[in-house]
């Protein structure tokens, strides 16, 4: 197999073990979710660099759910020159302590936080926080990284200790998945596509639990199609009171 067959196996692959092995604490995530949006509390979505792409991944799009909020903290988004320093920032302790108490979060309220090893301090600090406060703290991490490498948070602890749901993404250690031979650094990583797959079907269960419901899922339509804007405008305006974003 060429490089693109490597990666495709390889993704596949982990696909399925996910969707097998985590299909109970998705479900967890899924009713959880549902149950926010039921009882109007709000929904956050956190991740460092690479791993706050998956809260983009979330919000103001297509199908999307129109109550995930994502936190967007400076230097934590790859916006910052030279990137070199995002990695320094994500190891401050008490930074995410800082982020998390400038949210409009409340007891009862669910915050997403998804990182690789689960090992750095900006993470941990926000799901100690979140727990401290009440909040339900669904953790998307890869276990066999998060299991294998050191914390860096004061407390020697790591982001799937602070866990009220735990989601292991089956990656690889170090995430990247594919192997030339001779090379030392394997390429290819997995964590934001099995990511964005794992909480894109975690949401659209939390839809159908909904729907089953009698309750409207709160999700966006395409901009783009006859009717998009209007539609969009009429369930931002019922789900106003959870929305931080606009």
């Amino acid at each position: 197999m060429n490089a693109m067959e490597t990666y495709y196996s390889r993704v596949t692959e982990i696909m399925l073990q996910v969707f097998e092995q985590e299909k109970n604490p998705m479900e967890q995530a899924a009713e959880r979710i549902a149950e926010a949006n039921r009882e109007k509390q709000s929904i956050f979505a956190f991740g460092c660099n690479h791993a706050g792409l998956i809260a983009l991944e979330l919000f103001y799009r297509t199908g999307g759910m129109v109550t995930v909020n994502p936190v967007r903290a400076p230097g934590m988004m790859l916006e910052v020159s030279p990137i070199t320093m995002s990695s320094e920032l994500e190891r401050i302790p008490d930074y995410g302590k800082v982020i998390f108490d400038g949210l409009p979060a409340k007891e009862k309220d669910v915050i997403i936080i998804h990182s690789v090893s689960g090992r750095n301090a900006v993470t941990v600090d926000m799901a100690k926080a979140a727990r401290e406060k009440g909040l339900t703290v669904i953790v998307i991490t890869n276990l066999n990284t998060a299991t294998a490498v050191t914390s860096r948070h004061p407390s020697g602890k790591m982001l799937h200790d602070f866990a009220d749901i735990l989601i292991d993404n089956h990656g690889d250690y170090g995430d990247a998945s594919v192997e030339f031979a001779g090379f030392v650094q394997r390429i290819a990583s997995t964590s934001t596509v099995v990511g964005a797959a794992i909480l894109t079907a975690v949401i659209a269960r939390a839809c159908e639990m909904l729907w089953e419901e009698g309750i409207q899922p709160p999700v966006f339509m395409s901009g783009n199609v006859d009717g998009g804007d209007a539609f969009n405008k009429a369930v931002i305006a019922e789900h106003a009171g959870n929305i931080f974003y606009m």
